[in-house]
């Protein structure tokens, strides 16, 4: 089986790494994009942290890859269709809650339990937000996003080869994640400061010499995401929040 140790070994330079994906793509009609050469030469640059994708031949490892990123970027959040929970709500939880409030009603239980799973759904799309609205700002200035992890550990590349993993907030790493960039050139940026609540969009601005980066142009992002695709943001048939939005019939 071929790797992407292996396609780097035999290459004896970024442009005969590169020619390997521009002829498999060229098999299948498909265009080699500025945005794969720079994620691909951050690729043979950083051999660390190339995708762990095997296949049996140099072209269909190729192609395995560019089908991954292109499955994931036509999948982005704008698009995509969620789905509700797979899993049922553990009545524990609405027994702890009715022990510690016993004012609340069965009613007030239910709603809980509902606005709770609805809260975690949302969770589950938030990163996915952020990336896209990262995605569509930092084109401007030679950024691309890397979907579909097609170079680990990595969420965005710079044409001059920087490396850009991002978060929601600084408290929502795992020590896995943080040890890779030990020994690899990757900054790190989140958007909130989990402990004082402060924004982080200066480290763009002030990057790139703009101020377009902003908690109210992604604001705005998000809810002209939602508005648009409010299949997004599942919400389970028997929800009692449901009828609280017109969208929600169309979820």
């Amino acid at each position: 089986m071929i790797n992407f140790d292996n396609i780097i070994a035999v290459s004896s330079s970024t442009s005969d790494f590169l020619q390997i994906f521009k002829d498999s793509f060229s098999e299948i009609n498909e265009l080699f994009s500025e945005a794969h050469e720079v994620i691909l030469s951050a690729c043979y640059r950083n051999p660390g942290l190339s995708p762990s994708m095997k296949s049996t031949s140099q072209i269909a490892l190729a192609q395995r890859w560019l089908k991954k990123y292109k499955n994931s970027f036509e999948r982005r959040v704008s698009q995509r269709v969620s789905n509700p929970p797979g899993t049922v709500a553990d009545s524990i939880v609405e027994t702890i809650i009715k022990a510690r409030l016993t004012g609340l009603t069965i009613t007030h239980l239910e709603q809980i339990k509902y606005a709770h799973r609805l809260s975690m759904s949302a969770e589950n799309i938030q990163g996915l937000l952020l990336e896209e609205f990262l995605a569509e700002q930092l084109a401007d200035f030679g950024w691309f996003c890397c979907w579909g992890e097609v170079l680990r550990h990595v969420d965005f590349c710079h044409k001059d080869g920087s490396l850009l993993q991002i978060k929601n907030r600084s408290n929502s790493e795992n020590s896995s994640s943080s040890r890779v960039r030990i020994n690899q050139p990757i900054e790190k940026w989140y958007r909130v400061d989990a402990q004082t609540g402060n924004f982080q969009w200066s480290y763009f601005n002030q990057k790139h010499n703009t101020d377009q980066f902003s908690e109210e142009s992604f604001v705005e992002f998000v809810r002209k995401t939602l508005k648009r695709n409010p299949r997004a943001l599942p919400v389970e048939v028997g929800n009692p929040w449901q009828s609280s939005s017109k969208s929600s019939r169309q979820s």
